[in-house]
């Protein structure tokens, strides 16, 4: 009985107390508004699951700033609609879709092969795409999908365009690799003998999982960077709770009153980019460690202590090399 607890009911209760505290501190804390930005000519940027939401705010906002954006996502049609409604708004966009998968390890390559082979440069990553409390299912390879597609796959990406990164960056303009995660991630515990959740399953707590994977993953890649003396910058990002179609999984009471609290609690999916564009084009490159760390309403924050523990960063960098046979 108090396995079941354990793995099942706890998870559910946390993860919608938390939702409850976060909804609180936005409803109180006003809406977030976006500083002026530096323009970014020249630049080239890649935007997982770019054509809606958040994702497709930072992709409008970054082409509105003159980057050449890239739209990495699974739906065609949608892709190219977003691309169509950005440029109709901006003429002078420059703003592509490009097919990527992240539950398919080979979609991943395939995305990163076709980029390296077009010899431009890479100077900002933003790992947003994701699922949320899905039932459960694999991956195209056999991984549990909030662990394939939230963590794992963003992992593969970014590790197969890091050379792109490392030439793009030089001192005082750090490359970017911007990890969209969760306050979920506190609640978050990394089951390092079971990642894939085969012993007991439960949406809830993967989720948790996979977005305290993220903060793991972007703070250890923050300082590989540094130690190598690459001119690369790795930051993770809380952009709250956004009326977006990641919801649609939620326990079906709260699913049902959704577009009402929605409307009144949730941060539109402009004021969730902003804290991801904060990070992405405004941490100072020029201090010691180039920028990076934690970024949750709109600034860079302190998070749990379990994100900084530097031998769980290293487990998981290590078995996640081994699971992706880069090692």
């Amino acid at each position: 009985m108090w396995s079941v607890f354990r793995s099942h009911v706890l998870p559910f209760i946390r993860l919608y107390l938390l939702g409850l505290r976060v909804l609180l501190v936005q409803l109180f804390g006003g809406a977030l508004t976006l500083p002026v930005m530096p323009r970014q000519d020249g630049k080239v940027v890649i935007v997982t699951g770019g054509s809606r939401g958040i994702g497709y705010e930072v992709v409008r906002h970054m082409a509105t700033l003159g980057a050449h954006v890239i739209i990495g996502g699974r739906d065609e049609q949608e892709g190219l609609a977003a691309v169509r409604k950005i440029c109709e708004q901006h003429k002078e966009a420059k703003v592509e879709f490009k097919k990527l998968d992240l539950a398919s390890l080979q979609s991943i390559r395939d995305f990163a092969q076709t980029f390296k082979d077009r010899d431009l440069p890479l100077n900002i990553l933003v790992n947003n795409a994701g699922v949320m409390l899905v039932a459960e299912g694999r991956t195209a390879e056999g991984f549990e999908q909030h662990f394939g597609v939230n963590y794992l796959g963003h992992f593969l990406l970014t590790w197969l365009l890091l050379d792109q990164l490392k030439d793009s960056g030089k001192r005082g303009s750090f490359s970017r690799v911007i990890n969209v995660s969760s306050s979920a991630h506190c609640i978050g515990e990394i089951r390092l003998n079971d990642l894939n959740s085969c012993e007991s399953y439960s949406a809830h707590a993967a989720y948790c999982q996979s977005k305290l994977a993220q903060l793991l993953f972007g703070s250890h890649l923050h300082q590989e960077m540094q130690h190598g003396g690459f001119p690369v910058s790795s930051s993770t990002v809380d952009p709250g709770m956004v009326d977006t179609a990641l919801y649609r999984h939620v326990w079906t009471p709260l699913r049902l009153a959704q577009s009402v609290i929605a409307r009144i609690l949730f941060r539109t999916p402009a004021e969730g980019a902003a804290t991801v564009l904060s990070a992405a084009l405004l941490a100072a490159p020029e201090g010691d460690d180039g920028g990076g760390g934690y970024w949750a309403n709109g600034h860079q924050e302190w998070t749990t202590p379990l994100t900084s523990d530097p031998q769980l960063q290293l487990s998981l960098w290590e078995v996640s090399l081994q699971l992706l046979g880069l090692q």
